[in-house]
């Protein structure tokens, strides 16, 4: 019967397993520091840490994937581990040797690799589904059935996190799903994760497609009006490539467009229109800030701004500043609300017993517990009370950042608060504003959803002038959804690496091929419009050569690295050095060029095993011609329809076919349809 991982040992650590620390995996020296600028040598140096899962994960080919598994503790005291599998797929057993993701990206000019790596944070779900895949997986291989057994792990949809890399150190993030889709880590530590791996394994550019949504909403929408960038700028990633030949320009137009739109000419058009529930939004945020909100940029950013500094209170809950203690109760609480307010009194008397000093949690619990002898009430209100007004005082809570330790002190604003001034406290404090004025997370959160539905997404506003500009500028951004990140700061190669070390000193080389059959290309026009201007040259390698080595030996390393990295140049012989034509095989190199320098390498490929050119590259043989009325020549990623005489295929929107209607049947573009107009009638 044929092995297969043990999943079974992910809930719990398997003995002897080494556990790293979630927060500092993938740092330099962490577990390994770097050995190179090559992205193979780093990742093989991880791999020697990793625990070996037995048998294949390979579902449809008797070529099986390498699979590592690591044991990541996210937290210390209550401990709680996720696993990270890496598994390695040569590209025998790949279902598909093209890229999808290049090719949406627009790296259809990359060449094939021989290997992916694939990086799985897998969810409960995906854990339970691999596990079955594999049980699967064994009976099939009893009756002598594998090819029809279930998808591998790295074809499960569902993971945490789910991220890829080609071997010549260009890679994808496919997936993040955070806290709302019932994941045990937030997206934001996914991404600050994913990001350490990609800087500490040395990547050269990671891409995404960016749907993110926060309840119901776009975030690249959201983020894009609030801090004209992605949710995903935060680490760094930028605009690489959109759908319907959108270009950057178009979409930072577009981000400005809705930025500057103004708040007062917004308010007057839903006042005309018996819409009162948009100005009283404005209003109420206007009225917390501290600033003039003018425009509809500076909303969503302050109300961003808001929401990352108001406590994570029950979604039902409000702060109320005419209820005393003012301190709501949730609704499955399990203490009455007059219970609650008994421990809250009791609480704010030993504060004012400490004379206004700051005292340690344990101090004001021991204090309390001399009249509530309910320990669980105690922590549940002390839990509750930091920055919340009671009475004439307001309860502050911090953390000393000498001891961490909490702490609490009270603050006497009687002299501030009152029903016809509050401006005096809640002036500088938009925690107090919020607090004052009833906004809690969920509230605003709400408010949000309404502003985007009813001004970006649903919006009524008349369709001249001003407002007419809205409903494309949305679609612009919604289109740029292709996100890259350049981890070389770019440049083709990390040139952080010191030369000179050991008696070593780095060469970058990258190779062009001289025996290119031009006849065999020239009948794919689009395929020659991508490959054009020396495209085709792979990325330049980092070598480490001895500072003695040769011409003759520098061709062997290069031929080496080349064929093991790209499937297209596993024949690859080196014939010339651009820089060392001349040079004899015996010549050393470091006395011809300088170490750093970058080199062209020419070859030919000697044993191509029947291989047709295209599909050497990520863009591979063109089986249908793209030319749809939006100007896109290639496929991105869009639901396209075919024409059913010519063939050229469109996307389904630019000719008028809704994203919630099926593809006719029979579809004819418009030439076709006017030459059979055109044609005379029998």
């Amino acid at each position: 019967m044929a092995s297969h991982l043990d999943f079974s040992g992910c809930k719990k650590r398997k003995r002897g397993e080494r556990v790293f620390r979630f927060k500092s995996f993938g740092e330099n020296g962490y577990p390994v520091g770097l050995v190179g600028s090559s992205f193979r040598e780093n990742v093989k140096a991880l791999l020697e840490y990793g625990h070996v899962e037995g048998g294949s994960l390979c579902s449809t080919s008797s070529t099986g994937m390498k699979c590592w598994s690591f044991q990541l503790q996210v937290h210390r005291h209550a401990p709680a581990h996720v696993v990270l599998f890496v598994v390695e797929e040569p590209i025998e057993a790949s279902l598909n040797r093209h890229c999808k993701q290049c090719q949406y990206v627009g790296w259809g000019q990359h060449m094939v690799c021989n290997k992916k790596y694939h990086f799985v944070l897998p969810s409960a779900d995906t854990m339970v589904a691999a596990a079955a895949c594999l049980n699967c997986k064994d009976t099939a291989a009893i009756n002598g059935n594998v090819g029809n057994s279930s998808n591998s792990l790295v074809e499960l949809e569902g993971h945490m996190m789910h991220g890829v890399f080609h071997s010549n150190g260009f890679g994808h993030l496919l997936c993040v799903n955070g806290l709302e889709t019932g994941s045990d880590l937030a997206g934001h530590q996914i991404l600050e994760f994913w990001d350490r791996l990609c800087t500490g394994l040395r990547a050269r550019k990671v891409s995404l497609n960016d749907v993110s949504q926060k309840r119901g909403m776009e975030l690249r929408l959201i983020h894009g009006v609030a801090y004209s960038e992605p949710w995903f700028g935060r680490w760094g990633y930028k605009f690489g490539r959109a759908s319907f030949c959108v270009t950057q320009q178009m979409y930072q137009k577009a981000i400005e467009a809705l930025q500057g739109m103004p708040l007062c000419l917004l308010i007057h058009d839903h006042l005309a229109t018996s819409n009162h529930d948009i100005p009283l939004i404005f209003s109420r945020y206007h009225t917390l800030s501290d600033n003039s909100l003018v425009t509809l940029g500076d909303l969503f950013h302050f109300m961003l701004e808001l929401k990352s500094r108001l406590l994570p209170t029950d979604q039902n809950s409000c702060i109320d500043s005419s209820y005393n203690p003012e301190m709501s109760v949730e609704t499955n609480c399990r203490w009455s609300p007059k219970r609650v307010e008994m421990a809250t009194r009791v609480i704010v008397e030993a504060l004012k017993r400490a004379q206004f000093r700051w005292v340690s949690r344990q101090e004001v619990r021991d204090a309390a517990r001399a009249y509530i002898g309910d320990t669980g009430l105690l922590d549940f209100v002390l839990k509750s009370l930091g920055n919340h007004i009671v009475g004439n005082y307001l309860v502050r809570r911090t953390l000393n950042p000498v001891t961490k330790v909490l702490e609490y002190c009270l603050e006497d604003i009687s002299n501030h608060v009152s029903p016809n001034n509050q401006d005096g406290l809640l002036r500088n404090n938009p925690k107090m504003k919020a607090a004052w004025y009833k906004i809690s997370k969920f509230q605003l959160m709400k408010d949000m959803f309404y502003l985007y539905k009813h001004i970006l997404k649903d919006q009524k506003l008349s369709s001249t002038g001003i407002f007419s500009a809205i409903p494309m500028a949305v679609r612009i951004i919604i289109d740029s959804k292709y996100l890259v990140k350049d981890y070389c700061g770019g440049g083709e190669v990390p040139m952080e690496v010191e030369l000179g070390l050991q008696g070593k000193s780095n060469i970058y080389c990258t190779v062009m091929l001289t025996n290119t059959d031009q006849e065999e290309l020239d009948h794919d026009q689009n395929y020659n419009k991508i490959i054009s201007n020396n495209a085709t040259l792979p990325p330049y390698e980092c070598l480490t050569l001895k500072n003695n080595a040769t011409v003759d030996e520098l061709k062997k390393e290069v031929e080496r690295n080349f064929r093991e990295i790209y499937w297209g140049l596993r024949g690859f012989v080196v014939e010339t050095i651009g820089n060392l034509k001349n040079a004899k095989g015996t010549d050393m190199v470091f006395g011809l060029v300088e170490a750093g320098q970058k080199i062209v390498v020419e070859g030919s490929n000697k044993d191509t095993r029947g291989l047709v050119k295209q599909e050497m590259y990520e863009c591979g043989r063109r089986e249908h011609v793209v030319d749809c009325p939006c100007g896109a020549k290639e496929d991105d990623g869009e639901r396209m329809v075919g024409c059913d005489i010519c063939e050229v295929r469109q996307h389904t929107l630019c000719v008028r076919i809704p994203n919630n209607e099926q593809v006719p049947h029979i579809f004819l573009c418009n030439r076709c349809e006017r030459e059979i107009i055109l044609l005379p009638s029998p």
